[in-house]
């Protein structure tokens, strides 16, 4: 069956490849001096030149061609290289002219993608001294990719980037996990170079890193529709997406309209112009976690309220919804990001205007993040009115969080990949290396969001692409009984996404995180395990669970020798669940060989076996090698 992927991908393809005449041809963002082309697999080189020209490729003695397609993108396909330390050059070069490309080398490319655990740098990790002092190496080439987010696919970087040799002082700002993936790679292999390509966000969902098709399939395709509009008019995004809010406002305030009438509210001074964390008193000192209305009343002359004109309100941490007069102008989500809105001369008059804000804050601090400075609004005549520290604010009783643009910042459909891993091209990948998921714990099917973001990977760097995914560390509450958890519930879909995938791992940092803290610093060991992983070490899996008699048996497959109980005869955190809820039992098992043995209590009948269901389990399961078994839920079969 064809999918119908909507009207604004045409739009979105265009982006891509826009017919911006070019002097000579240039490749993708991608590529650049220094880079590691991917060995083993047929080499495509994607551009942009002059439309309907012959463009040719020449890599050492090996040459191929294309011709540039209407809008001047073009595609070249070079027969595959084997792995090569020699610096070679590559010229790309059409009617118009040439660029040279210098100093590439040929081995195993990766993109490191994620959140804030991915992101992590070297110089925040373990050993950092005695890593540094030993980080130099030709042979490992890195690519940090600018932090930008995108309504559709570009086809350049939100700021130069380049590729870079591995040095202590291009090592230390750079992904620690990947780093010592490759840096264990290369101890093993030092023949193969290694190029590595940093694309990460803290705190960013899985959703932001969709392609165009995978959101499509995944969520439809209005949203496409209205990124679209957002990426030529964000007003008129705007006016298509805040009936969502009316509709969710009216419902979580008793049907009240604060937009349409302000004077509902219990309207206070803010007590100074800072974040609201600062508002001794208010309640919002004690419960950052809230929405709350702000506001603030300018003047305008007829001429400055004369033509369109436009709003800054600086930066509101996280999310906000402003309106001019009562008409809404923008909305964005963004706790870091400055917030400048078109007014259309329509919603502006002489005299009184009312600057109105709904702000949602959902984590940590709330609020304005910069000074007034940052706050004007600008006429269309050029004269500037600034918003000043004078504003008022209102609590609510409104604790659920307002419906999110599909363009916001951390959550956005697709707008991380569209800035930061479009502009890549289709250059060729040995695999993906994923750390992300904290952001998606407590909503469900991770596993079909990893098929998604396997699926777009693939169309884009080639279907050879193996993928990585970290299944997340214990971080959180250490509890002694069992119950459910959303951190234990994400690990076993990031499991099932695997299974689901004939060429993925699953590498599990169950053992090594720090409890109190989100971002532990042993990606020392995690880099290790990614680099087993795609050289092909089967990593320890749950199999299947059966009921044998009295006992239930958990079979395992990617056991290096047996299985192995550290520091004690039981392995912890084992449970037997019935069907409902609140059913689980701690059990102690034992382990044999490639199996362990639940004994099932007496009067139960247990449907499901579990294992490090927590956020934060005590873990001293592994197999032979010391390689830890990840955490799991199992149906129990006959």
């Amino acid at each position: 069956m064809k999918l119908r992927l909507s009207s604004a991908l045409p739009g979105v393809l265009a982006m891509l490849c826009p017919a911006t005449a070019l002097a000579n041809p240039v490749l993708d963002a991608g590529y650049e001096d220094n880079m590691v082309l991917q060995q083993g697999a047929p080499l495509t080189l994607s551009g942009r030149t002059q439309a309907g020209v012959k463009v040719e490729a020449r890599l050492g003695t090996t040459r191929a061609s294309a011709v540039s397609d209407a809008s001047g993108a073009f595609s070249i396909t070079l027969p595959a290289q084997s792995n090569s330390a020699a610096p070679q050059d590559l010229t790309i070069s059409d009617p118009s002219g040439s660029r040279t490309y210098r100093n590439i080398l040929i081995g195993n490319v990766f993109l490191c993608g994620g959140q804030s655990n991915m992101e992590l740098s070297v110089d925040r990790a373990l050993d950092v001294y005695n890593q540094l002092r030993q980080s130099a190496d030709d042979g490992i080439r890195l690519l940090m990719v600018p932090k930008a987010t995108a309504p559709v696919p570009q086809t350049a970087f939100a700021a130069p980037a380049r590729w870079q040799a591995a040095t202590p002082e291009t090592v230390a700002p750079f992904s620690a996990a990947c780093f010592y993936m490759a840096k264990s790679l290369r101890r093993k292999d030092p023949a193969t170079p290694v190029g590595l390509i940093h694309a990460n966000w803290g705190g960013s969902a899985a959703r932001a890193w969709f392609d165009p098709q995978g959101a499509a399939l995944r969520e439809g395709t209005a949203p496409l529709d209205l990124l679209t509009l957002y990426a030529r008019d964000p007003y008129a995004a705007t006016q298509a997406f805040v009936p969502q809010w009316f509709d969710f406002w009216r419902k979580a305030d008793k049907g009240r309209e604060p937009w349409k009438n302000p004077a509902i509210l219990d309207w206070k001074p803010i007590p100074k112009f800072t974040m609201w964390n600062e508002w001794t008193g208010t309640g919002l000192d004690k419960e950052p976690r809230a929405n709350v209305w702000l506001r603030t009343i300018i003047t305008l002359t007829p001429e400055q309220a004369r033509g369109e004109g436009s709003l800054a309100i600086g930066a509101i941490d996280d999310m906000d919804l402003t309106f001019v007069n009562g008409h809404p102008v923008g909305y964005t989500f963004g706790w870091g990001v400055e917030r400048t809105y078109r007014v259309p001369a329509q919603h502006l008059k002489a005299g009184r205007n009312e600057i109105l804000i709904a702000a949602n804050n959902m984590w940590d601090t709330g609020g304005f993040f910069a000074g007034p400075e940052r706050l004007t609004f600008t006429a269309a005549n050029g004269e500037r009115v600034p918003l000043g520290a004078n504003w008022e604010y209102a609590t609510t009783s409104v604790t659920e969080i307002p419906p999110r643009a599909p363009w916001d910042a951390n959550a956005g459909l697709g707008v991380m990949h569209n800035a930061m891993i479009a502009p890549l091209g289709r250059m060729k990948l040995a695999g993906v290396a994923w750390y992300q998921g904290e952001a998606d714990v407590g909503q469900p099917a991770y596993d079909a969001k990893l098929a998604a973001l396997f699926a777009g990977w693939r169309r884009q760097f080639g279907p050879q692409a193996r993928m990585l995914v970290v299944q997340l560390a214990d971080f959180g509450e250490r509890r002694s009984t069992p119950a459910e958890s959303g951190w234990a519930q994400l690990r076993d879909d990031q499991r099932k996404g695997v299974i689901a995938d004939a060429n993925a791992a699953l590498v599990t940092a169950i053992d090594i995180g720090e409890p109190t803290d989100i971002h532990p610093a042993n990606k020392n060991d995690l880099g290790k395990r990614l680099a087993a992983a795609f050289d092909g070490r089967a990593m320890p899996m749950p199999d299947k669970a059966v009921r044998e008699g009295g006992q239930i048996t958990v079979s395992f497959t990617g056991i290096a020798g047996t299985l192995t109980v550290q520091s004690g005869p039981y392995p912890l955190g084992l449970e037997l669940c019935g069907a409902a809820a609140g059913s689980c039992r701690f059990v102690l098992a034992e382990a044999e060989g490639n199996r362990l043995a639940l004994p099932i209590p007496d009067g139960m009948m247990p449907t499901r076996v579990r294992y490090a269901w927590a956020d934060a389990p005590v873990v001293n399961l592994v197999d032979g090698e010391g390689m830890p078994v990840p955490g799991f839920e199992l149906a129990i079969g006959d």
